[in-house]
């Protein structure tokens, strides 16, 4: 098994994600996420371009953010994700949220997605996209999967 692999992407808060108070909006962060999310699956060797060209979409199924400090306009957000576990169907991935300028933690955050075809119906990835599968459970860290 591989290390644990930490993919950093960098968000810069834009004058828009933020509301009349000047806070940037809660709701983004899980934008935030999701252009992190596209970096990781870049990172690994599998861009989303990739995943849907095979007719492979991954939506989510669930995400939890938990908030720790407010950002503003123009602020700078690193955001470390990483593999928290996955079973060859079920995607979950943890984001820590970081001001890059101080390191203060913003959010914690993890998102889980499935795989499907274009037709709706889930898909086992080790049967339909076997090199993603390899790649995504050599970077399970120990005792995150049920997996054989």
């Amino acid at each position: 098994m591989e290390t644990e692999k930490h993919v950093f992407y960098t968000h810069k808060v834009n004058y828009y994600e933020t509301d009349k108070m000047g806070i940037t909006h809660h709701s983004n962060y899980i934008r935030f996420m999701e252009e992190a999310r596209l970096e990781f699956l870049k990172e690994i060797g599998y861009p989303m371009q990739r995943i849907e060209a095979e007719g492979i979409t991954s939506p989510v199924t669930a995400v939890s953010c938990e908030y720790k400090r407010s950002t503003t306009y123009d602020d700078l957000i690193e955001i470390d994700v990483s593999l928290k576990s996955y079973n060859g169907v079920v995607l979950t991935l943890s984001y820590v949220m970081r001001d890059k300028n101080n390191g203060d933690l913003i959010a914690k955050a993890e998102s889980s997605h499935c795989f499907i075809r274009e037709n709706g119906l889930p898909i086992a990835v080790k049967k339909h996209f076997p090199g993603m599968d390899e790649v995504l459970k050599s970077l399970v860290p120990a005792g995150k999967t049920d997996r054989k």
